[in-house]
C-alpha cells in the first residue's frame, strides 16, 4: 500500500519538475536562514513580525507598551496641527492608563497618566523653536544682503 502512495507522489513530483514549476523559487540556491543558530522557542513569531515588519512591542506586557507610548508621546504629538489634537492624544492614552490601572495585569510596572498640560507646553515650546529655524534670509531686512551684481548685459547698455 505505502509503496502505490509512494509511486503516485513521485510521478506528480517528477510531471511538476518536468513542466519547470520547481524553477525559480524564492529562496532557491541560497542556504536555510538559522541553520547554524541554537533553537529558539519561539522562532516562528519573531520571524512572523519580521515577514509582516510589525514592531517588537507588541509582543510586550500592556504596562510596558503603555510607558513606551508615554516615552514616545513627544516625538508623536510634535507635527500635530493644534492643540486640541495633542490634548485629544494625551486623553486617549490616560484613557487607557486609567483602564489598565482599575485592572492591573502584567508585571508591576508604575504607569503614571500622562500631565496633558506638560504635554501641551513642550509642544508649544518646539513649534516657537522650529519657527524661529525656519527664518528664512529673504525675511532678514535689505541692508543685510549683500548686493546681487546685475548679470544681463542689456541692461548695462541702456543705462549708459
Amino acid at each position: 500500500m505505502t509503496s502505490m502512495w509512494e509511486a503516485a507522489v513521485e510521478a506528480q513530483i517528477r510531471s511538476a519538475q518536468e513542466r519547470g514549476e520547481f524553477d525559480n523559487l524564492p529562496g532557491a540556491g541560497k542556504p536555510i536562514p538559522g541553520r547554524n543558530l541554537p533553537y529558539d522557542e519561539s522562532w516562528w513569531i519573531k520571524s512572523f513580525l519580521e515577514r509582516e515588519k510589525l514592531p517588537g512591542d507588541l509582543l510586550l506586557p500592556t504596562p510596558l507598551q503603555l510607558r513606551r507610548r508615554i516615552e514616545r508621546l513627544p516625538d508623536e504629538v510634535r507635527d500635530l496641527p493644534t492643540e486640541e489634537a495633542v490634548r485629544a492624544l494625551c486623553a486617549l492614552l490616560n484613557t487607557e492608563v486609567l483602564a489598565w490601572l482599575r485592572t492591573p495585569t502584567g508585571p508591576r510596572v508604575v504607569v503614571r497618566p500622562v500631565n496633558v498640560d506638560e504635554v501641551v507646553r513642550r509642544w508649544r515650546e518646539d513649534r516657537q523653536a522650529r519657527a524661529a529655524a525656519a527664518v528664512s534670509p529673504a525675511r532678514l531686512p535689505a541692508t543685510d544682503r549683500t548686493p546681487r551684481r546685475d548679470w544681463r548685459p542689456w541692461r548695462r547698455r541702456r543705462a549708459a
